[in-house]
Parts: structure tokens; C-alpha cells; sequence
């Protein structure tokens, strides 16, 4: 039985994933692609069970790590967002590459159990062998590197389709290789420098962009009649709120979002634009503005949402809380906003909120858990961005308890950093717009999964998102009331950099020309998100359009407690 245990270990593995191989048959169903699936199924498995026969101990356990670590990733994925791992959300991954630490941590328990499961590939190939092939020794170590060549080659062709089905340690391995040629091959251009022209004398107020992080549209009293209380209902004296109410985002992803708003990429040009165009704090500075950016998110000087350092060069302020806790960073960055409105200079602020990214267990303090039952506290006041969900499988009612920590957490830094914010804010003399990065998916509809954005496959909820305008009631800027009627649950993210320009005083046609409607004109917009917003190697940018008749909407409290017990 030992003679064959390391090609038995192989079996196994492979048989673990025999839904995976029967699933895409079953969609490819009878034909010559079947045909072409099958061969390069046997031959990915060949090269596979080659690799367990090369003799040299070294490079065997170097190919076993390999291959074991890209199934664990592969399947780590997987489980987590009950999705497929699109060469798209790999690149995205790679992008987010700075919060993996943290990811590791929040899930832990699903790696530990894809590692249990990948031990079987691990020792399959890595055991040492007791045969030998009668083959050059050279065959077993060129034979899963041209596996993973030609799987690479076939995705190139594909524009970074054609891996599902096939064995699952080769799909991460062939997109590191799709996304290193891409990385040399990059030609899109280099930045440019301001070319827009003004039309308008030095800017005297404020221009303010808040960021929130994970908040859904549909889940605040603005826009929904159960909605959770935003503290922007009723303005202050001498304040005006204009509600554009439902907006689409840019993106499911928070980066895709934050950058294209920093750098203002339209729907049809996003990757161009982006790349080469002036980001915004250097149209602030050509406006005169002294530029500040609050990041509440990140600590220690680390950067986010594909901001680099030569983007920060242009940023005059930089601001993060290092010593603050994560629970009160809302609050300090309302604190930060209420002292820069205050200091009479005019200023391009942008503020990065924490807001309600997952877990959202402890990101409020306990005078305002309204809704009851929620998620366990006390494990998670120091983590920003993600965290271990202990306890938490994805049911009926572990959604439950996350919808009412979410609700609860809206109140919070929402509810609470808006009543500081207007109640102590001197508004007078600017401009705020308001507006997440990308809406929720909470898992209303009884959906599988763990995740709550950033899907290949995502809900509609992930791309709605609210946008507000705030501004001084004597304060004369755009015309935000004569096209409100028109763009209130019309609008998206899209037309936001737009906006922020001609409040800088550029010529209002050279700005919609190069970045579309700003809020003050009827918008026409798509009412789109982008869920492949890293469309790569010829393919296309896929848009999920938002039907607001079948947006969901939240119960009232008790009816949610109710359903809990």
C-alpha cells in the first residue's frame, strides 16, 4: 500500500474537487468544446502527476509548496465568496495586496481547512518517489511549466477566460503569468499635467469630498422609510442638503472606486484617464487650493486604493490617526473636517472614512446597539478593514445579526459623525459631497456566501450607493437645484469629478468633454457598476445595470428581531 501512496494522496485530491470538474461539464454540455476541456483536463493532470517523479529532492518539494499554495489560494477564494476566481478579481486581489495580513486573519479558519484539504497534493507530490519514469529526467520538471504555459497561452487568447473546470493549482500560477506580462508590457502613457483652462477667479471656499466605506443606499432614512437615521434628514439653519438619493458606483471594489474618483475615468475611458490624466488634487492646486487628505482607514503613513507616493506629492496635508482606535476614527476625522472648515483658507479636502467594511462587530459603541440580536463584540475594536467572523457560516440568521451590527454601526459613523459634523461644522463657506465607495450585499434574498462586495457575480445592492450635496445656504456655486428633479436616483459616481472641476472653476465644456455631466446639469446617466473594472488582455468592462424596482429594502427593526427568534 506504501508503493503507492503518493499516486493514492493524488487520487484523492483530485476526487475532492469532482464537482468543480462535473459542474463545468455539465454547463459545457455535449460538443467539440467538451472535447477541447477534456484533453486539456488530462493534460494539466499528466503534467500533474509528473511533477510527484521528479527526482531531485529540492526542486520536487519546491513544485509541491507551489502547486499546494496556489490550489490553498484557489480554493481559500473560493469558499469565502462562494464564487469562481476570475483573472479580473485576481488582479484586483493583487492590487489589494496590502491588506493581506488582515485577510489571513479574518480567515483563518477557511485557509487552515483548504491547507488540511491541499495536504493531500502537498505530500502527493512531494513524498518521495518509489519508481522512477522511464523518461529523461528533465521530463517530470519541464512538464507542469509547460502545463502552466499553456494554460497561460490559452487564457491570453481568451482574454483571461477558459481555466474554470480544469484542475485548480494551475488557474493562480497562469494568472500571476498573465498579469507579470501585462505588468512589462505596460504602455498606456505617462501622467500629464493640467491642460483645462478656468474661467473663474481664485476659489474662496471649501470643496469637500467624504468617501464612505460600505454603506448602502438602501439601508439609510434618506432614501428608505426604515432606513437607518444619517443625521442629513434636516439641515442645520443656514445649511441647504440637496439628496440626489440612489447612486450607482463606479465599481463593487473599493479601489477601482476610490481611484477613479481621485482621477475621474469615465465609463468609456476609465483605464486611459486614470493613467495618464491629472488626478485632483492637481486641478485643486492649478484652482489655488491647498489640498488635504484624511485617511481614517490606514495608520502609520501605509497607502491604499492605489494612491502611490508620486500621487502624495501632490496631497499639501496628509492626515491619519495612528493613536486612535479604530471605533472613534469617524469621530476624529469629523473633529479634523470641523477644525479645516474652520481655519479660513480655501482647501480640496477628500476624507476616507472607515464607515461599515466587514467585520463590523465593534464599530460602535454599545449606546448605540439599537438593533439587537447582533454580532458578538469585543474581538475586533482594532481591526479597520476586515477580521475573523467567529461563528459566523453565511445562514439565515448569522445575516440577521450582521444586518443589525451594520445598522448599528451606520448609526454610528454615519448618524453620529453627520450630527457633529452640521451641528458644530462651520458650512457657511463650503461645499461637501457625499457619496461610498460601493453599496452591500447583506444577503436579503437568502444568496450563499460570506462576502458583502467586491463579487464576480455581484447583487444589485453592491453598486447603490447614496450621494449628498451640502453646502452654505449664501454660498453661490452650481446650480445644484435646477437639475435635482432630474438626476435625484439618476446619477452615479461618474459624473462626481466632473462636479468637483467646475466648483474649481473650470470651463464647464472642456470638463464635460473630457469627464462627462456634472450634478448641476442633467446627468443621463447608465445607472451602472462595473464589476470587471480590471477588464484586461482585450477583454471587456462588464456593467451591472441597477433596476431600483427591484432593490431590497430594509424591514423595520422589530419585524428583523422577530425573525430571529
Amino acid at each position: 500500500m506504501t508503493r503507492y501512496l503518493k499516486e493514492l494522496l493524488l487520487l484523492l485530491y483530485l476526487f475532492r474537487g469532482h464537482d468543480y470538474y462535473l459542474e463545468r461539464l455539465a454547463a459545457l454540455g455535449l460538443g467539440f468544446a467538451t472535447v477541447l476541456f477534456g484533453a486539456m483536463f488530462l493534460v494539466l493532470v499528466l503534467a500533474l502527476w509528473m511533477s510527484a517523479y521528479i527526482r531531485q529532492t529540492l526542486v520536487r518539494h519546491l513544485f509541491a509548496l507551489t502547486l499546494f499554495a496556489s490550489a490553498v489560494f484557489f480554493e481559500v477564494y473560493t469558499r469565502v465568496t462562494d464564487s469562481y476566481l476570475t483573472y479580473s478579481q485576481f488582479v484586483s486581489l493583487v492590487y489589494s495586496g496590502g491588506f493581506i495580513q488582515e485577510a489571513a486573519y479574518q480567515y483563518r479558519e477557511v485557509i487552515l481547512s483548504a491547507m488540511a484539504g491541499g495536504l493531500l497534493l502537498l505530500l502527493g507530490i512531494g513524498l518521495k518517489p518509489r519508481r522512477r519514469l522511464p523518461l529523461p529526467g528533465y521530463v517530470p520538471v519541464a512538464a507542469p511549466l509547460l502545463g502552466v504555459l499553456l494554460l497561460s497561452g490559452v487564457l491570453f487568447a481568451r482574454a483571461g477566460e477558459g481555466a474554470r473546470g480544469l484542475p485548480a493549482m494551475y488557474t493562480p500560477l497562469a494568472y500571476l503569468n498573465l498579469f507579470a506580462y501585462e505588468a512589462l508590457h505596460d504602455t498606456v502613457g505617462v501622467r500629464e499635467p493640467v491642460s483645462l483652462a478656468r474661467r473663474s477667479p481664485a476659489i474662496e471656499h471649501d470643496i469637500v469630498l467624504i468617501i464612505d466605506e460600505s454603506i448602502g443606499g438602501n439601508y439609510l432614512d434618506i432614501n428608505t422609510p426604515f432606513g437607518v437615521n444619517s443625521g442629513l434628514k434636516t439641515p442645520p439653519p443656514g445649511v441647504d442638503i440637496f439628496n440626489y438619493g440612489y447612486a450607482a458606483s463606479i465599481a463593487n471594489c473599493s479601489a477601482d472606486t476610490n481611484i477613479t474618483l481621485r482621477y475621474g475615468g469615465t465609463r468609456a475611458d476609465y483605464v486611459r484617464i486614470n493613467s495618464t490624466q491629472p488626478s485632483i488634487w492637481q486641478y485643486a492646486h492649478v484652482a489655488g487650493l491647498h489640498t488635504v487628505y484624511i485617511d481614517a482607514q490606514r495608520t502609520g503613513g501605509n497607502l491604499q486604493n492605489l494612491m502611490t507616493e508620486q500621487e502624495k506629492q501632490d496631497i499639501d496635508q496628509f492626515i491619519q490617526f495612528d493613536q486612535v482606535r479604530v471605533l472613534d476614527r469617524d469621530m476624529a476625522a469629523a473633529a479634523q473636517l470641523i477644525e479645516l472648515l474652520g481655519n479660513d483658507r480655501a482647501e480640496l479636502v477628500v476624507v476616507n472614512k472607515v464607515g461599515a467594511h466587514f467585520p463590523v462587530h465593534d464599530k460602535y459603541p454599545d449606546e448605540f446597539m439599537k438593533h439587537r440580536p447582533a454580532l458578538p463584540r469585543g474581538r475586533f475594536q482594532d481591526v479597520a478593514d476586515t477580521g475573523q467572523r467567529d461563528g459566523f457560516n453565511g445562514q439565515q440568521y448569522d445575516w440577521l445579526l450582521y444586518r443589525n451590527a451594520y445598522q448599528n454601526t451606520l448609526l454610528w459613523n454615519v448618524g453620529e459623525f453627520f450630527r457633529r459634523l452640521l451641528r458644530q461644522g462651520n458650512l457657511q463657506n463650503a461645499v461637501l459631497i457625499y457619496t461610498s465607495d460601493h453599496g452591500q450585499d447583506l444577503h436579503e434574498r437568502g444568496n450563499p456566501g460570506l462576502n458583502t462586495h467586491c463579487g464576480g457575480d455581484p447583487v444589485e445592492e453592491e453598486g447603490l450607493v447614496p450621494l449628498v450635496v451640502i453646502q452654505g445656504s449664501q454660498l453661490r456655486t452650481l446650480d445644484w437645484r435646477g437639475a435635482w428633479a432630474q438626476n435625484k436616483d439618476r446619477s452615479s459616481h461618474y459624473n462626481i469629478f466632473a462636479t468637483l472641476l467646475e466648483l474649481m472653476g473650470y470651463d464647464p465644456a472642456a470638463v464635460v468633454a473630457r469627464y462627462g455631466k456634472p450634478l448641476s446639469q442633467p446627468t443621463e446617466d447608465d445607472f451602472t457598476f462595473n464589476y470587471r473594472f480590471n477588464a484586461r488582455l482585450g477583454a471587456k468592462p462588464a456593467w451591472k445595470h441597477i433596476d431600483l424596482g427591484n432593490i431590497v429594502i430594509p424591514k423595520p427593526a422589530q419585524t428583523e428581531m422577530a425573525a430571529g427568534h
